[in-house]
């Protein structure tokens, strides 16, 4: 696509080149004057003329052809963290912030953060096909998305690194974990995600099989929106945080290697674990509080909402729901009805506040560090729980600017016990988890943060078949968070940056490398030459600074997605510049 404009641009300029000189006018003089002052976009190149050579000619052409693009906040009073995101050159992308963040860098990582053409976003609108076929840089691109079946993958033969190993990649899903096995042990899929505790022994058992357990910190979370009654009253809430018995939970529906949480935050994430811990199981101290608002032995009735998926923080939704229900009657006699929703109105309906109950959800981890936990969640912008607490939010945006774990310690200490206080939500359980896979494939990966790579894996044919819990939601992961859309998505998107497999530590990928400054307020990424996207145009600073301003500017006319709500782009980096008040 933009070599296409390279190629006219040059082709306009050598016929003008021929009709000057029929003229009798000086062609000569006119292309060193065009190059003398259009070399680059900062200071002109006074030796552009002396190059007569044809190569060094074209080369210039493409330095001319370049035009830097920018998005930026009319100021820092917004409240984010982003003030301007700059193409400084063809390879090179500034992010000024407004404020230090020690964690970009992890954050750039992330698979919402992937870049498409800037071409290709204006084509769509950001919206419309662009969420069925993202275009990308991977090692696959998408074919086909059979919509209640499958994503067919086909190998992208430019890709700049490893190539894929099978010519193409087949994902599907089947929400039931009992099914996604037998369909291993058939042999019709090559892995699946999210082995059922029930059975991981049976994977174990069967020599055709492996067990890949893997350490995803996460956390289960019962939820209540404090905007709705009687959740807006903290007695209520602190009466369900003590009337739960959350290790009989954990003790009957979760694998080994599975614990009752402290807080919210998995301990192996730097400071999730500081302050006073939970509260331990006491329905009498629970029923006492609620006789206090309600009266003696008077109580209310709601209901719990859930989506049937499997998770690594929630490996049995069903049974779990029923084991909620049975625990708030038996020991507060709260009476629960239980609903069961689609998974995206249950995801757009639970994180924009609008459920008038309970609900179970959780989080699984995106990048190591604890502001992905906490800053997510209790931010300042987020309504999922009602009305936000200052008490909670206020200590963790100070502390995101701090680079020093131990220099921060005593913000997130403050912020733990505002949650313990104030009891948003009731933290469960921290899963333990596995997938599993044929015992013959190759390339297998037990990473902590991020998706597993298709690319990598080997069956020994072309085609390798990997099976989720559940459909995506869209392709365009700018504005996803469901975990089954960012697995497919990163197959085909890559980001500036990527987790190492084996750790949580980031590496080069569409970036050779970004940069911060002493205080972490500009970071200057620089980007891998001779990238092709998709359809074979070339990666450039201006796609890194479109793909961003899709999500991060309100007032972008791409700014639109599959719910436009763009929620990484919103609490990772404390709000969405240029939006409406």
């Amino acid at each position: 696509m933009k070599k296409n404009k390279l190629w006219l641009l040059f082709t306009l300029f050598a016929v003008l080149a021929l009709v000057l000189a029929a003229c009798g006018g000086d062609a000569g003089d006119g292309a060193d004057n065009e190059a003398d002052t259009n070399t680059t976009t900062e200071q002109p190149d006074n030796d552009a003329a002396e190059h007569d050579d044809g190569d060094d000619h074209a080369d210039t052409e493409e330095e001319m052809a370049f035009e830097p693009t920018s998005v930026a906040a009319s100021d820092c009073d917004y409240g984010g963290k982003i003030k301007s995101i700059e193409a400084v050159d063809e390879f090179t992308v500034v992010f000024n912030m407004c404020k230090p963040d020690p964690a970009f860098l992890a954050k750039a990582a992330f698979t919402p953060f992937g870049i498409q053409p800037a071409e290709w976003i204006a084509e769509t609108g950001g919206t419309g096909e662009l969420l069925e076929k993202p275009i990308g840089t991977g090692a696959y691109m998408v074919e086909e998305w059979v919509r209640g079946d499958s994503i067919i993958y086909t190998r992208f033969d430019d890709y700049w690194g490893t190539p894929a190993i099978a010519e193409t990649a087949v994902l599907r899903w089947n929400q039931e974990g009992a099914a996604r096995l037998l369909e291993l042990q058939a042999g019709s899929v090559d892995q699946i995600t999210n082995v059922s505790p029930d059975d991981f022994q049976a994977v174990i058992d069967d020599p055709d099989l492996q067990l890949l357990p893997y350490a995803n910190p996460n956390v289960l979370y019962l939820a209540m929106t404090n905007t709705f009654a009687p959740f807006d009253d903290v007695r209520v809430r602190q009466a369900i945080a003590m009337g739960i018995d959350r290790q009989r939970i954990v003790d009957n529906f979760y694998p080994d290697g599975s614990s009752v949480p402290d807080y919210f935050t998995p301990c192996s994430i730097p400071n999730g674990c500081v302050g006073d811990p939970w509260y331990d199981f006491d329905p009498d101290a629970a029923n006492a509080l609620l006789d206090e608002v309600f009266g003696a032995g008077e109580r209310f009735s709601t209901t719990i909402f859930y989506r049937d998926v499997f998770r690594t923080y929630l490996p049995e939704p069903g049974l779990v729901a029923v084991e909620f229900q049975t625990q708030l009657m038996e020991n507060l006699g709260i009476e629960v009805d239980i609903e069961v929703m689609e998974s995206g109105a249950f995801i757009a309906e639970s994180t924009a506040g609008n459920l008038d109950g309970f609900y179970m959800l959780g989080w699984g981890a995106d990048y190591p560090h604890v502001t992905n936990f906490l800053d997510f969640h209790f931010g300042r912008t987020n309504p999922q729980f009602g009305d936000v607490f200052p008490d909670i939010y206020e200590p963790l945006e100070e502390a995101s600017t701090i680079a020093d774990p131990a220099e921060a310690e005593p913000l997130y200490v403050q912020a733990n016990n505002a949650i313990r206080e104030l009891v948003p939500m009731v933290p469960i359980a921290h899963g333990s988890a596995a997938h599993a896979a044929r015992a013959d494939l190759k390339g297998v990966q037990q990473r902590p943060f991020g998706a597993d790579y298709f690319y990598l894996l080997d069956n020994g044919t072309d085609t390798v078949v990997y099976m989720q819990n559940n459909e995506p939601i869209s392709l365009y992961c700018a504005d996803e968070t469901d975990g089954e859309s960012l697995r497919p998505c990163q197959q085909v998107v890559e980001t500036l940056l990527d987790y190492a497999l084996d750790s949580g530590e980031t590496v080069p990928a569409l970036a050779t490398a970004c940069t911060g400054n002493d205080d972490s307020t500009v970071w200057t990424c620089t980007l891998r030459e001779g990238v092709l996207f998709h359809d074979g145009s070339k990666l450039d600073a201006n796609d890194v600074v479109a793909s961003w301003a899709a999500g991060i500017d309100a007032a972008n006319p791409y700014h639109a997605g599959n719910t436009g709500a763009y929620e990484y782009f919103s609490y990772l980096w404390d709000g969405l510049m240029n939006a409406e008040e």
